[in-house]
């Protein structure tokens, strides 16, 4: 028997370090919150998708009295992206959480769910998708997807 130790890399920014790039997409991803229809859980999610062509496309949680049938704000994004804009690569994800009146304080990550679907796009497009979790405080950047789950799945 062995352990296998596992960790993950993670850069924290204060907002002011951020470069222009990156204030623009947490900008957006924090813009995207005001568009979250939440009225269960009150936790308005906004997520920002920036493509490879530059583009920054956003999305926001949509809740539903059955609830299985909302979506975060990650896959409405991603969902939208992959429709629309088929064979263009993603760069990078931000992701944004507002409630109670305020940036909720430390970033959140993605649901399984959203962490499976972007993983799926990252395989497809053969590069890694940045992920930037952005809380009141802090951002925290990942290279990929795959620093959230480095025992993934997706065999294609």
């Amino acid at each position: 028997m062995r352990d296998l130790i596992l960790t993950t890399k993670i850069a924290v920014y204060s907002y002011s370090e951020l470069t222009a790039e990156y204030k623009k997409i947490v900008d957006a991803a924090k813009e995207a919150t005001k568009r979250s229809y939440s009225p269960y859980s009150k936790f308005c999610v906004g997520a920002a998708l920036q493509l490879d062509n530059g583009e920054i496309l956003t999305g926001a949680n949509q809740e539903n009295a059955a609830f299985t049938a909302g979506t975060c704000a990650e896959r409405s994004v991603i969902f939208y992206a992959g429709a629309n804009y088929p064979g263009v690569p993603f760069r990078r994800l931000a992701v944004a959480a507002f409630t109670k009146g305020d940036f909720v304080k430390n970033p959140v990550s993605p649901c399984g769910h959203c962490r499976q679907a972007i993983l799926e796009y990252e395989t497809i497009s053969g590069a890694p998708i940045e992920i930037v979790l952005c809380g009141r405080d802090e951002v925290y950047v990942l290279h990929s997807i795959k620093d959230l789950m480095p025992l993934s799945f997706c065999e294609f």
